[in-house]
């Protein structure tokens, strides 16, 4: 009897077994590369997000987030967010929700809460292109995507800290694969498209008012998808006139979350308009770089934008863009499933370059290089994909060595990328391409740590170095400490032993980033430098020998 069940459990086992080979066998490669890139992410976000430092914004932000919960908490009677300096003109989805969970999550610090939700948004950023570039052309375009995008310095980057560009780029990127479902199926799109494409801009439109952009992306999809209307006028309207009428549920959706998440949006049906021209005419008092000359934010060369497009983002990235628009100005052919992928991607071209064309003719205010247009780049990374595997398919169909060729060299160019970013870590958000030199040849000429991210790493430094002065004297002291950077991410750090000063002529240590040569504000030995690639991005300074005794050592 025990031999029988041995047999039969060997048997079971081997059944097992062989579906186990044929569905590993029946699963894409590329599909599998990608599982194996979410998988090591998915280790790497928990595991990394707590060095990611509190940015300069994110106190402001916070209490945002409070008080639109206290708006609805108190039936809409605490109306402090109206007047809250300018931040009723931005969606607040994500503060909003990063509070909730806070609340939920009262043991867990409300800063890493918001950090490690962003990053968790972040992926769905990368997922998001992922699935968009796969549609359009298939798991080793898309495979490309993701790793492209995995491996892009102002991404990966900005994924646990940049609160508001992140959740908006990955709402955007999300939105505009749903958008393209949509219109497969067009004059009849499937529910399911129509909901979640309303759902996704929605919550573009809940944190940013540039979501407004996917109004005018929906008339050019139904305008490609279309059939010709010189070929057949009426049937041509017949076919806009359904399109936009299916599509309408997904605005009334988008409306809704708007409101919720954007409390000013709902005073008056006018306000979204009135928040986006008001936009376009911020001038604070913020200085940025832009190829060594320092301008107003309000006084940008045209080319700023394009210009930290062109340097930050990763080669690979780049010239797969510009692959990918090469086949669309020349197509190889209109039939069939080609003609598809031709108007996707005149789609998807369209949406990375127009609010650059945009801020190009408009000149509009502009600063912290490519902070405000990261919602732009998942879709390049898309278009990366989608260039460099019709490249590859070209490449195989004249010399199939010339495509495994092609293709190991993306492999090298995107494990020399992930390189670079293990070597910056955790300021990924600083990597510069080889156009421009790297981030030696981009120092001192182009925006460097303008969130001040070196403040973890700086106090740090200074705690250890106080206590080895501690220790010398066998007495304690409490040191000033001035910070070129917001107060809280510095606070959050230091222990009792150092003192926040707003009097910068009484600190006795300095710490600063050199980011628009903020380390040249005030004297001091270095004691501390920061650095990545070999290039110095922090200092921490110790000013007491140019203090009275009077000022110095706070007891």
């Amino acid at each position: 009897m025990f031999a029988d069940l041995s047999r039969e459990r060997l048997r079971a086992a081997t059944r097992l077994g062989a579906r186990l080979r044929e569905r590993f066998a029946a699963c894409d490669r590329y599909d599998m590369a990608v599982a194996v890139l979410f998988a090591v992410l998915a280790v790497l976000v928990p595991a990394t997000f707590h060095a990611y430092a509190i940015t300069n914004d994110e106190e402001v932000q916070q209490r945002y987030g409070e008080m639109i919960v206290a708006y609805y908490a108190s039936g809409f009677k605490n109306q402090s967010l109206f007047h809250f300096v300018n931040l009723y003109l931005y969606g607040g989805l994500f503060d909003g929700l990063a509070v909730m969970i806070q609340r939920a999550l009262p043991m867990v610090e409300p800063y890493g809460i918001r950090h490690l939700l962003c990053a968790v948004i972040g992926l769905g950023g990368i997922a998001a292109a992922w699935a968009t570039a796969r549609m359009v052309a298939g798991p080793r375009a898309a495979a490309i995507a993701a790793f492209s995008l995995a491996v892009c310095g102002p991404w990966y980057g900005s994924m646990f800290n940049h609160t508001k560009d992140i959740p908006f780029a990955a709402a955007m990127m999300a939105a505009a694969y749903f958008l393209l479902r949509a219109t497969r199926d067009l004059p009849r799109p499937r529910w399911r498209h129509v909901i979640a494409f309303g759902i996704f801009f929605g919550a573009a439109l809940g944190i940013r008012v540039l979501g407004l952009l996917l109004a005018g992306y929906v008339a050019l999809a139904i305008f490609v998808s279309g059939p010709s209307w010189r070929a057949n006028l009426s049937q041509a309207i017949e076919f806009y006139a359904r399109s936009v009428t299916a599509l309408l549920p997904a605005f009334v959706i988008a409306y809704l979350i708007m409101i919720v998440a954007w409390p000013w949006s709902a005073l008056s049906p006018l306000n979204p308009i009135r928040g986006l021209f008001d936009f376009g005419e911020f001038h604070y008092q913020i200085r940025t770089l832009l190829g060594g000359h320092i301008y107003e934010m309000a006084n940008v060369p045209r080319w700023y934008v394009p210009a930290y497009l062109l340097f930050k983002l990763p080669l690979i990235i780049v010239a797969g863009a510009i692959v990918s628009i090469i086949f669309v100005l020349w197509p190889r052919s209109e039939a069939g499933g080609h003609s598809r992928r031709r108007n996707d991607t005149l789609l998807l071209a369209v949406i990375a370059a127009f609010p650059v064309l945009c801020e190009v003719i408009d000149r509009g205010p502009a600063f912290t290089g490519l902070r405000h247009f990261l919602f732009v780049v998942p879709v390049f990374a898309v278009l990366a994909g989608i260039g460099f595997d019709a490249l590859l398919t070209r490449f195989a169909l004249v010399r199939p060595w010339l495509s495994r060729a092609a293709a190991a060299a993306i492999v090298a160019v995107l494990v020399a990328n992930a390189g670079i970013l293990v070597a910056l870590h955790p300021y990924e958000y600083l990597y510069y391409n080889p156009l421009v030199g790297g981030l030696s040849g981009a120092a001192g000429r182009y925006v460097g740590d303008y969130w001040v991210t070196i403040m973890p790493e700086a106090v740090d430094d200074l705690e250890a170095y106080v206590a080895k002065i501690d220790a010398k004297g066998h007495h304690t002291h409490r040191y000033t400490v001035a910070v070129c950077g917001e107060r809280l991410p510095f606070e959050k750090e230091a222990n009792s032993r150092l003192q926040w000063v707003s009097d910068w002529s009484k600190a006795e240590f300095f710490i600063a980033p050199t980011h628009m040569n903020c380390d040249r504000a005030l004297g001091g030995r270095e004691v501390s430098t920061i650095k990545r690639l070999g290039v110095k991005i922090g200092v921490v300074k110790d000013r007491r020998s140019l203090l009275t005794s009077e000022v110095a050592g706070v007891r």
